[in-house]
């Protein structure tokens, strides 16, 4: 894969995921996930525009500057804290519906991540300098979504760290 099809192909999958949280953001139940929802759909379109700017910028001089790429997804604690106020609110019926959105968001990303590590695999150094930063926000996607889906069951577990109640 050449480094303007990877980029094209990045772009394809930072708009599915986008989408995923926008139709989130959508059908949400609780207010919190909501908003945490609309924070990664956002931070999904700014990948989007930061692709497509590089996109324009390898077709214009054919080299690709990895500018940096900050996140907007806030801190762990933060979410840590949310997620415990969502879970011990919630009925089980709304319980399910932020399940079922948050198992259609953990596919994408982990997709997404997936293909990002691929390409820092295969790609020349170029390409992989672009996407090395993708594969750290993916993977903290990942992460999210997947302590959010732990809260929610009641695993017991928040970022691999096990919470006791008494």
């Amino acid at each position: 894969m050449t480094i303007e099809e990877a980029i094209r192909t990045a772009i394809e999958f930072e708009n599915n995921v986008r989408d995923v949280y926008r139709e989130a953001v959508e059908n949400a139940v609780d207010e919190t996930g909501k908003r945490v929802f609309g924070v990664l759909a956002d931070e999904e379109q700014g990948h989007v525009d930061y692709l497509e700017s590089r996109l324009a910028e390898w077709r214009h001089t054919g080299r690709v500057n990895p500018v940096a790429l900050e996140t907007a997804v806030p801190s762990r604690a933060a979410l840590a804290e949310a997620a415990q106020r969502v879970s011990s609110g919630m009925s089980e019926a709304d319980r399910g519906t932020e399940l079922k959105l948050l198992g259609k968001a953990l596919e994408a990303e982990r997709k997404t991540s997936a293909f990002y590590q691929r390409m820092v695999a295969e790609l020349p150094l170029e390409g992989q300098k672009l996407f090395a930063r993708f594969v750290e926000i993916e993977n903290g996607h990942v992460a999210i979504v997947q302590a959010e889906i732990d809260s929610l069951t009641g695993t017991g577990a928040w970022f691999d760290v096990m919470e006791v109640k008494l």
